[in-house]
């Protein structure tokens, strides 16, 4: 199967791309709008992408496109994010003076820069990619954070390894395919045919009209029904400005009480868009 990423070959999501899916052929891409693009053509097979981070939170652009593009969520997965210090062969961590990476996986290294007042902190597009461009450029006072896969593509040397301040750190990531027209169709009650044994999880987005307890209304038709919310969190609406998109996870499948919620729901809210059923994730 070909997979999309986004990012270098080595990124995280290359990682969690090949647990997912054993021998799948990995198709970076530089820009996260490609991935859906390849996904949507069907140039690829599917897509993995990082949703959300235990640290840095929810991937917001990935939020939105799950929204706006025609895909579904097939399957999570939990990646446990281990950063390491990666440079050329030879090179020793006394002689480092600048250490690049995505800057999100620099604030989650605060310790080991810290500990390390000498070394500058670089922000750089990628953490595979930082790697890459040290290793290619023969850079001897430099190095590279990103994770283990990324000094195995590029023949890097790992200097100090799980330099992450924090050990809890997990990013969850979805497995995305192209949803047919069909699904599209039959609004709601289309995505049924695309859901894999086992699902026992659902997410989904919907916008509210901007009127007394509309909130209140929306998630109660869970809390009638006994389904447990695991996540609720809101997005801004793109050419709206102070109007608010939903997520929403519930730890249902396809069940009579899910598909009852969904249509309560549908009652209440102006649009609900199901972004995927699928079977959750173990818990890390």
């Amino acid at each position: 199967m070909k997979i999309a990423i986004q990012g270098e070959l080595g990124c995280f999501s290359h990682e969690a791309a090949e647990r997912m899916l054993r021998r799948c052929t990995v198709v970076p891409c530089a820009r996260s709008a490609e991935v859906f693009d390849r996904v949507e053509s069907g140039s690829v097979d599917a897509a993995v992408i990082p949703i959300e981070n235990t640290l840095a939170g929810t991937v917001a652009e990935h939020a939105d496109l799950l929204v706006a593009r025609d895909v579904f969520i097939h399957a999570e997965y939990l990646l446990r994010i281990v950063h390491n210090v990666i440079a050329l062969p030879g090179v020793t961590l006394g002689s480092l003076r600048r250490v690049m990476s995505h800057p999100v996986a620099l604030d989650q290294c605060r310790d080991f820069f810290r500990h390390h007042p000498k070394v500058e902190a670089v922000p750089f597009y990628d953490t595979a990619g930082s790697v890459k461009h040290v290793i290619e450029n023969s850079l001897r006072d430099s190095a590279g954070i990103a994770g283990k896969q990324a000094a195995r593509e590029y023949g890097g040397k790992i200097l100090r390894s799980s330099v992450e301040d924090d050990k809890r750190n997990y990013t969850r990531f979805f497995l995305i395919r192209k949803q047919g027209r069909a699904s599209r169709r039959r609004g709601t009650a289309g995505f049924r045919r695309m859901i894999p044994r086992g699902a026992n999880k659902t997410s989904i987005a919907f916008h509210l009209k901007n009127t007394p307890g509309v909130l209140f209304k929306s998630l109660s038709v869970f809390a009638l029904r006994d389904i447990s919310l695991s996540k609720i969190e809101s997005r801004p609406m793109r050419g709206r400005p102070w109007e608010y998109v939903f997520y929403v996870d519930f730890l249902r499948g396809d069940d009579e009480a899910a598909r009852n919620a969904l249509r309560h729901l549908g009652e209440v809210a102006e649009f609900v868009k199901v972004l995927g059923v699928y079977p959750a994730a173990r818990t890390a």
